[in-house]
């Protein structure tokens, strides 16, 4: 018991370090230039062997894939073997917002941008933008771009720090030594 919770605490310490490597280790098909924003090895589920994803996928915390049907539990009675397993598929250039999950034997298709909270119960085709419980069509991702470009700060492509020290000066948000950038 006690190895079992020592091997489950160094499993959680090294998702936090390397949520992509421990993920992969944990069987998950991860694609390339995927991103795990936060989260915990839970995210997959009991079955992470069961989950495939595509290239350019952005995981953010709190998502949860479900590979199974657990409500199966309480029909055991009347069906010994009853279990409800499949997989889960998420294709090319996909986006999936804070705490949104994905259910059992869902397709996602390329394209996809999946809004906070969302709970996906169906297959989702190429190029929407979904969200809500349960998740439906929003708008289209060319649609959802055209009506970002106005507002866009064009400040996605600087380095962290420097994205940073932009937006503190655009907002006048103070620095970390405590005056505002640009004013010292």
């Amino acid at each position: 018991m006690l190895l079992h919770v020592v091997v489950r605490a160094a499993q959680f310490m090294a998702f936090r370090l390397n949520p992509v490597w421990v993920s992969r280790k944990m069987g998950v098909k991860l694609g390339g230039n995927v991103h795990i924003y936060g989260g915990s090895p839970r995210m997959w589920s009991t079955e992470p062997h069961l989950i495939d994803t595509g290239n350019n996928v952005y995981i953010t915390d709190g998502v949860v894939s479900i590979g199974h049907d657990g409500g199966t539990l309480t029909l055991r009675r009347d069906v010994l073997d009853l279990q409800i397993t499949t997989l889960i598929s998420v294709g090319n250039n996909v986006y999936t917002g804070l705490r949104a999950m994905i259910l059992a034997g869902i397709r996602i298709g390329n394209r996809v941008i999946i809004g906070a909270g969302s709970i996906v119960t169906k297959d989702i085709p190429d190029n929407p933008v979904v969200a809500g419980v349960p998740a439906r069509f929003i708008k289209t991702v060319d649609q959802y771009l055209r009506d970002l470009l106005p507002k866009s700060l064009r400040l996605g492509h600087l380095p962290a720090r420097e994205k940073e020290q932009a937006l503190r000066k655009l907002f006048g948000s103070p620095s970390q030594g405590g005056e505002p950038v640009g004013q010292r």
